[in-house]
């Protein structure tokens, strides 16, 4: 990444659109003068890109995407599909910066609820395929996968093992209920790079990262793929349907 960065120092960039956290802290480090945005999940103080949200101060600035803050939001949507589920499995990454947060917030959730839940811990392929066969052992009635971007580009064999083991299952990514998983609830991250492209033309046109707040992205999507409902026996009520930003067919 450093060897990435340095070479389009090189060449004279007007601006670094840095992505996410790594990306953006790689170019932090590599340049004090560069404009740089950024689209983080995580929190972008406590990561050191910026000195505040309102007032970043230095080369960087960009948009705070809210992953791990809709875990409690993903819990009831899912108790609301699955309403007599004894036991929800929630899959974690215990090397997510936020891991420790999101558990937290899932058994507070869990517990306002009266929802029995067990987090299932997860970080390499090998252990999201142990995790799903121990949902299978423990008779967990769904899963929430935690947001993650591990698991993000893992998309493939997560779903796939929902569907092999026939277990409803939320996600935090639109492209995971596209890819066939069941429903999911997050950011919409259309939304958030549109927001960090706005802000690197401002850049562009004369403005200073020091001087522009850090963008909280707030808008959520609501996807439900239907077909799979059908395909696992769910009836969808209309009331969850009514409240989808997309429905699946």
């Amino acid at each position: 990444m450093p060897e990435l960065i340095g070479d389009l120092i090189r060449h004279n960039v007007a601006v670094l659109m840095a992505g996410g956290p790594p990306a953006a802290i790689a170019a932090k480090k590599a340049t004090s003068t560069l404009p740089v945005v950024f689209t983080s999940g995580d929190d972008p103080v406590q990561i050191g890109l910026v000195s505040s949200i309102n007032r970043p101060g230095g080369n960087v600035t960009g948009v705070y995407i809210f992953f791990s803050d809709v875990e409690t939001k993903k819990l009831g949507l899912l108790r609301e599909l699955v309403p007599n589920a004894v036991l929800i499995a929630t899959l974690v990454n215990p090397a997510f910066p936020t891991a420790v947060y999101q558990t937290q917030e899932l058994h507070k959730a869990a517990d306002k609820l009266g929802q029995r839940i067990q987090v299932i811990n997860a970080s390499s392929e090998t252990e999201i395929d142990a995790a799903f066969a121990s949902m299978k052992q423990l008779q967990a009635s769904a899963v929430l996968v935690a947001a993650d971007p591990f698991f993000a580009s893992h998309r493939d064999q997560i779903v796939s093992l929902a569907a092999r083991y026939a277990i409803p299952a939320v996600y935090e990514q639109r492209a995971m209920a596209a890819a066939g998983g069941l429903m999911s609830y997050g950011t919409n991250l259309a939304e958030a790079y549109r927001q960090a492209g706005l802000y690197t033309g401002r850049i562009l046109k004369g403005e200073k990262p020091a001087d522009m707040p850090v963008v909280l992205s707030n808008k959520f999507e609501f996807v439900i793929n239907l077909k799979v409902a059908k395909t696992l026996g769910l009836n969808v009520s209309a009331n969850l349907l009514s409240t989808a930003d997309e429905v699946i067919e």
